[in-house]
């Protein structure tokens, strides 16, 4: 996608399918009913993992990391540093990483065997999910990934800038520090949701929660404030887990939301 000056291109690091009640416990068919569109021709719900790659001049950004070589909920990561590559860009090149937060599937490849992977870039992060993952819940996954790069990570305050073009919105629950990083040019605008939202399902309907949300109170809450805002606006968006991690529009219907990409 170009955003004037802007490039974004998703980067799958490993994608898999499930059954849509498997995915969203207490759902039935006949919740998914009005849905299909979003499941596959096998009636199975598409899952990625993977980040989205920003370039604007001489500024090469990564937003979240994927699972890295390791395997979660069935899905098998491992294809992020060949697509990077397949889009013209070594990891040498990459001047930034930014973390949506620091849920192991989304910093896999922060470092390879001890060495972060990244080895030009500033690592960046909410302050509070820093916080959480290497102050507080320091027996998690998620720390011992994060060790290697744990001394040259940046913390963000919510609503910083992370450079020309990208801002940060906080977005707490799913994390305490869960964000969402905002690519604009001019009036254009372009929502990296991280996993605020887990599928499209959850902009079309306040109900359907999610899996491992921190704060599963405050997680809804974020999660209804950013759909009623969005479909009245024109901005697209992709969460780190939609098929493809492909961008689409939200749009107030009669009766209900739609999601079109």
């Amino acid at each position: 996608m170009q955003l004037g000056d802007l490039r974004i291109d998703p980067i799958v690091d490993g994608e898999g399918r499930f059954k849509p009640m498997m995915s969203f416990r207490g759902t039935s068919e006949e919740d998914w009913a009005p849905h299909q569109d979003l499941l596959d021709a096998d009636g199975l719900l598409p899952f990625v993992m993977g980040g989205f790659l920003v370039r604007y001049r001489d500024r090469v950004t990564l937003v979240d990391l994927g699972l890295g070589m390791g395997r979660l909920m069935g899905i098998q990561g491992g294809a992020f540093l060949d697509n990077l590559r397949a889009l013209g860009v070594a990891p040498a090149d990459v001047t930034d990483v930014a973390f949506t937060h620091l849920h192991e599937d989304h910093i896999g490849w922060c470092a390879v065997d001890g060495t972060p992977t990244f080895a030009n870039a500033t690592y960046r992060a909410s302050a509070a999910d820093a916080h959480h993952f290497l102050e507080v819940d320091t027996t998690s996954a998620e720390t011992r990934v994060l060790q290697p790069i744990a001394d040259r990570l940046v913390a963000w305050e919510a609503g910083e800038q992370l450079a020309p073009g990208l801002d940060t919105l906080a977005a707490p629950g799913h994390t305490p520090g869960s964000t969402i990083i905002v690519a604009s040019s001019g009036t254009q605008r372009v929502m990296m949701l991280g996993d605020v939202v887990h599928c499209p399902v959850q902009l079309l309907d306040d109900e359907w929660g999610a899996l491992f949300d921190v704060d599963p109170v405050l997680a809804r809450q974020t999660r209804t404030a950013l759909a009623r805002e969005l479909e009245v606006g024109d901005a697209l968006m992709a969460g780190a887990h939609f098929p493809g991690l492909q961008f689409g529009r939200l749009i107030k219907g009669e009766g209900r939301r739609r999601w079109v990409v």
